[in-house]
Parts: C-alpha cells; sequence; structure tokens
C-alpha cells in the first residue's frame, strides 16, 4: 500500500481512465528530475494512512477541479483521495482513513481474485444551489452491503463506519462534485477478500475501500429513451444463487449478452426468470417498471432480483403521487402491452424505455419524444428532492457541513 505523503508518478500513470484524456488530478506535475509528487497531506499516522481529519480540511473549501463539466459521461474520471480499512481474522475492522487514490497491491492468492469474494455499493452526493453537498440514503447502502456480506461469508464494516468513510471521501474530493445541475459525485464502496487463500475458502483478511468520479448520465440518451432488447438465452441470476445480492459476479455474467445487445444497437438487456422464462427480472444493472393506467408494476424481490434503493424510493415517490404500485410477477405479455415502462438505479436514476424487441417483434411507446408522463414525473419529482431544490419530507439526504 503506499505512503500517506507520497505517490509515484508512474504509480499515478498506471492507473489511467478506461478511455478519453485523462483529466489533471493533481495541480503540479513533477519535473524530470523529481522521483516523485509530493501531496499536500498531514503528517501520517499508523500503516501509511491519514486520519479522518483529513476530510475536515476540505470542508471549506469551494475550488472546483479543472474539468470540462458540460461533457461528463458516466465513466472513471480519477480523483484526489480514497478510503481504506481493513478487516483481520477477527472480523473487526480498524479505523481506516483516506490515501491518495492509486493503484492497491493485493497478493494473486486473494479470495477476490481466485473466488469472487467481493461486493460494491454505488451511491451519489449533490451540490446543491447554495453549494452544500447532499448524500442520497447512505444508511441503506450501508445496510445492503451488510446483507450482501452475510451471503458471501464476508464481515461488513458497522453501519456506523460506513456512512462516515462516505462522508470522508466526499469531503476529502468535495472540489469533483459537478456544480449544481451538471452531474453527481458518484461513490463507490467496495468490500473484498484480499487476504490470500488457496483452497476454496472465505478470505482471512478483508478490505473496504470507497473511491469516488463525478459523473453525468449513464446512458448517451440521458433523459431520452432507451431501446432494450429481451434476452431469453442468457440468464442474470437462478433461484438459490446471488441474483439478491451486489456482488461483483453478477455484473460480469451480463457482459456478453450486453455486448451482443449493443453491437445491434441496442441500449441494453433485459433479463427473463430463469426457470418460466416469461417474467421480468431486471436490466443489466437496473430494476424495471410498466406502467399500465394508473397502475405501477415491478417484478417482486424474492432472492434473484437485486433490491434497488433507487427502485425502493421511486415506489414511494410513485405512493406519494396517488399511483397504485404492484410489486409481483410481471409477465412479457404484460411488458409489450404496457402503456410506459422505464428502468431504475443509481447510475440511471430513472431512464425511459422507448421501445422494446422480444423474438423480433419491436414494440414502441408512446410519450413527448419516447419519454413518458409518468417516467418524467417520477424523475423530476426524485431528482428535485436529491438535489435540493424541493423540500425532503421523506427524511432521504444527508447534508454535509
Amino acid at each position: 500500500m503506499m505512503g500517506c505523503g507520497t505517490v509515484s508518478h508512474g504509480a499515478l500513470l498506471a492507473a489511467a481512465p478506461f478511455a478519453g484524456p485523462r483529466p489533471r488530478v493533481l495541480a503540479l506535475s513533477p519535473p524530470p528530475s523529481t522521483p516523485a509528487i509530493q501531496l499536500p497531506l498531514p503528517k501520517a499516522q499508523g500503516k501509511g494512512r491519514c486520519e479522518a481529519s483529513l476530510a475536515s480540511n476540505y470542508t471549506n473549501t469551494s475550488e472546483f477541479a479543472d474539468l470540462d463539466w458540460e461533457s461528463l459521461g458516466f465513466g472513471l474520471v480519477e480523483t484526489d483521495y480514497m478510503y481504506i480499512a481493513k478487516c483481520g481474522p477477527d472480523g473487526n475492522f480498524d479505523k481506516g482513513g483516506m490515501v491518495p487514490f492509486g493503484p492497491i497491491a493485493m497478493n494473486p492468492s486473494s479470495g477476490v481474485l481466485n473466488y469472487g469474494q467481493g461486493l460494491f455499493e454505488g451511491l451519489k452526493a449533490y451540490r446543491k444551489s447554495d453549494g452544500s453537498i447532499l448524500l442520497f440514503r447512505p444508511l441503506e447502502n450501508a445496510t445492503r452491503m451488510q446483507t450482501g456480506a452475510e451471503r458471501m461469508c464476508m464481515p461488513a464494516p458497522p453501519v456506523e463506519q460506513f456512512v462516515d468513510a462516505v462522508k470522508q471521501t466526499v469531503l476529502a474530493n468535495k472540489r469533483w462534485v459537478p456544480p449544481t445541475g451538471k452531474g453527481s459525485l458518484y461513490i463507490r464502496p467496495l468490500l473484498v477478500g484480499s487476504g490470500a487463500v488457496l483452497g476454496l475458502a472465505p478470505a482471512p483478511e478483508y478490505t473496504f475501500i470507497i473511491f469516488a468520479s463525478p459523473v453525468g448520465n449513464y446512458f448517451k440518451e440521458g433523459l431520452a429513451p432507451i431501446n432494450l432488447i429481451v434476452e431469453d438465452k442468457f440468464h442474470r441470476a437462478t433461484p438459490g444463487g446471488t441474483g439478491g445480492v451486489k456482488t461483483i459476479g453478477n455484473y460480469a455474467s451480463v457482459l456478453m449478452a450486453q455486448k451482443i445487445a449493443k453491437e445491434k444497437g441496442y441500449s441494453d438487456v433485459l433479463y427473463l426468470d430463469a426457470v418460466h422464462k416469461k417474467y421480468l427480472e431486471e436490466v443489466s444493472s437496473c430494476n424495471i417498471f410498466v406502467v399500465k393506467g394508473n397502475v405501477i408494476s415491478t417484478p417482486a424481490i424474492k432472492g434473484t432480483i437485486l433490491p434497488g434503493i433507487t427502485r425502493k424510493s421511486i415506489i414511494d415517490v410513485a405512493l406519494s403521487k396517488g399511483f397504485q404500485v404492484e410489486e409481483r410477477l410481471v409477465s412479457v405479455d404484460e411488458l409489450l402491452d404496457a402503456d410506459e415502462v422505464f428502468c431504475t438505479g443509481t447510475a440511471v436514476v430513472v431512464s425511459p424505455v422507448g421501445s422494446i424487441t422480444y423474438q423480433g417483434k419491436r414494440i414502441e411507446y408512446a410519450g413527448n419524444q419516447g419519454v413518458g408522463a409518468v417516467s418524467q414525473q417520477l424523475y423530476t419529482s426524485l431528482t428535485s428532492l436529491q438535489m435540493g431544490q424541493e423540500e425532503d419530507s421523506m427524511g432521504w439526504t444527508v447534508q454535509l457541513n
């Protein structure tokens, strides 16, 4: 693990974004004769970490990072710091703290690399018009990580530590939170089996990491209709499996079907259940909703579908607006007969579906340029709450001071 005071120039270059020009992360570039970049950090304490006080050093700055905020997509933009905490065989996590963002050292025999013992979460921070920052429902993410960790035979950080670590990470990277209306800071907590293990068994050590990246829209269409294809050969999850928790393997398994779909011009894939092959499950990384009249239906959480936090929030918002919401089995026939269809997720928030293709048959949904009235209403209501543009009567947001 790199120390808290310096980070090598080579290590920073090795962690370049996946595509596009690399944004400037540090204010100064090293001269040719300088072997390392000195970061403006307080003196490290123990294990090479900067303690929790680091975050407070950034609470009073309103400086924005040097970034084209008008052109944000949903891709990695490397920020300044990340949070790391360790857990040994006793099952207790250390205090953790902030370190410069960059590569991490890991044993080739670690549990996550060999057996996929890992989980992740996703949540967002928004900048209000007055400059303050809001988190959206971090307690839900903390609780969901604990549920997933139990299923994957992993210890999880306590809820209080999870939420505090998220706050630290956001404040340490405050200059990367986009201006109001330009996007959000996507926060990615990771829990991985980092200890070495050769035979199939839980890892002896775990690492809890949080990094963040400013993001724009997940789909290039933005709040515009996406085009889905119903997948009836590949399946995302099966009863008794891990489809209901946010384990890393769930996402690798959808890449093949997604790749094929995108090569054919579709935005993403909608999966059916693996038993009857006729009931809706979810899209690759988001939940699905079907609208018919005043009734909004979504597949019930039954172990194969991720209990999305945005899904849960949209259900509550829809009920408050007078809609009838049903969580149940939803057949593909109902999908094809719907008035409107939309997806929800932390990354997409609400994404209207403009068309569904199933076994060669394409169904298009009417709306204002493909955006249905229900999708628009729920999107506006939820995002206004997330960004602090209307009173949070639900008690979902957490303001960082």
